[in-house]
């Protein structure tokens, strides 16, 4: 002991204190105090400090660990895509109010119990628990197993928010949320009230009251659950894109012709109209060359404005160039009988050549059989007859543009031949990209 004191001592701390030492033996505890005063300047600013505990005369050294920085923090990544394929199915809150009411009056009272009130306030308690837990179970699951939007690909973030508003999401998840607490705590407080009556009818009318106010709850605020059945039902329903299955990507203004070629070139069977945003969101076809399977995809026309007046559906097509490893398959109508000019179409394919010219790109003229006839010439076309390329686009289209007519099939096969080309460039461009990040990884 002399020699622990000494150690101390020797730390030059400069103030009184007592030091208390407790050794424990297996009978009892013996404290000892001794007071240290020191007057000298401390020279050392942290003391590192550690337990022993006397264990069959021999010492044996507990370590103090820090707690982690980060154990309060969430330990989630972000998904990859694909995580609309994972959601749970979700029962409508009628449903799952009426199997619980079923579930919670089949519970019976503890056996053994011969006093009639202290039977009955146990019958009733634990069926207020039990349907409680009845209600609660399935939103907590609910909670646990749809993503939160922060953790998700950015694409599928996209379509969440364009799909259902900003905010839509987490706050109908915030609603369940709030229900599933409500119900915790309205059938503990019931349940507790039950189970402290003093007679069998007293305990009776405390059970008839938390099954009611549980319902009332459950039925008032359920709206929340069915909001999220169908959030569910959207999201399950949305295309599956393999971020590995090189992408071909349609864009063009509205009923220029995206779909027809959707459903000539792969397995998609988007519904063809004319008229403008027939194509109501992301559609989804495949294309098979040679043993290797490639993905289409359909996407709503952009219009020639800013993008803070484009509404969700010009907004969805921006996302899916943003965010996917697409080429790009523009289409262009300069027939005029997609009702949009061919002077706003070049401006729009202008902006969007510029904003995603990384991208591989192919350019393809749609109704070529109506151009053989006189075009719909536009007044809005005027203002900028000089401008050169403006000129050239409205005669001729952009440079090395396919002509195709599905009309007569009319460049069909060229255009077949080059999109195969394209898909397999895209393919040798995702397989190189894979290479470097294991590279990066490794």
């Amino acid at each position: 002991m002399r020699g622990a004191f000494s150690l101390l001592e020797s730390c030059q701390i400069p103030c009184t204190r007592f030091l208390s030492t407790t050794f424990r033996f297996s009978r009892g505890c013996y404290p000892m105090q001794r007071p240290i005063k020191h007057n000298t300047l401390c020279f050392c600013r942290n003391v590192q400090t550690f337990t022993r505990e006397v264990v069959k005369a021999s010492y044996l050294s507990t370590p103090q660990t820090k707690p982690s920085k980060h154990t309060d923090q969430p330990s989630e990544k972000v998904e990859s895509i694909g995580a609309f394929q994972k959601l749970p199915m979700v029962m409508p809150s009628v449903d799952i109010l009426q199997s619980a009411l079923r579930k919670a009056k089949r519970v019976l009272p503890t056996k053994g119990i011969a006093n009639i009130a202290k039977r009955e306030r146990n019958r009733g308690a634990k069926q207020l628990d039990a349907l409680m837990k009845e209600l609660a179970i399935p939103l907590r699951g609910y909670l646990e197993n749809f993503p939160k939007r922060i953790y998700l690909h950015p694409y599928e973030r996209s379509l969440i928010e364009l799909t259902f508003g900003a905010g839509h999401y987490e706050e109908v998840l915030k609603k369940v949320d709030a229900l599933r607490k409500k119900v915790v705590s309205v059938g503990k407080e019931h349940a507790s009230l039950c189970a402290q009556s003093l007679s069998k009818r007293e305990a009776e009318e405390r059970l008839n009251e938390g099954l009611e106010k549980l319902q009332e709850i459950f039925k008032r605020e359920g709206q929340a659950v069915d909001n999220l059945l169908y959030i569910a039902k959207i999201l399950r329903a949305m295309p599956v894109v393999d971020l590995e299955m090189p992408t071909l990507c349609l864009v063009g203004a509205p009923n220029v012709g995206k779909s027809s070629l959707v459903r000539l070139l792969s397995t998609g069977k988007p519904e063809v109209c004319n008229y403008p945003f027939t194509t109501r969101g992301i559609l989804m076809g495949h294309i098979a060359i040679d043993y290797q399977h490639f993905q289409v995809t359909d996407t709503p026309g952009l219009l020639k404005r800013c993008d803070e007046d484009r509404n969700n559906l010009e907004m969805l097509t921006l996302a899916v160039l943003s965010h996917l490893p697409t080429a790009i398959l523009y289409v262009h109508d300069l027939s005029g009988e997609c009702g949009m000019s061919p002077s706003d179409q070049f401006m729009v394919y202008k902006e969007i050549s510029k904003r995603f010219g990384d991208h591989l790109w192919l350019d393809v003229i749609s109704k070529c059989d109506l151009l053989k006839e006189s075009p719909v010439v536009f007044i809005t076309e005027d203002g900028e007859a000089d401008h050169l390329e403006l000129a050239k686009y409205r005669k001729i289209g952009p440079e090395g543009a396919i002509r195709v007519s599905v009309k007569n099939e009319e460049g069909v096969n060229e255009l077949t031949k080059k999109v195969h080309e394209l898909l397999m460039a895209q393919m040798g461009r995702i397989s190189s990209k894979s290479v470097q990040d294991s590279v990066q990884v490794t």
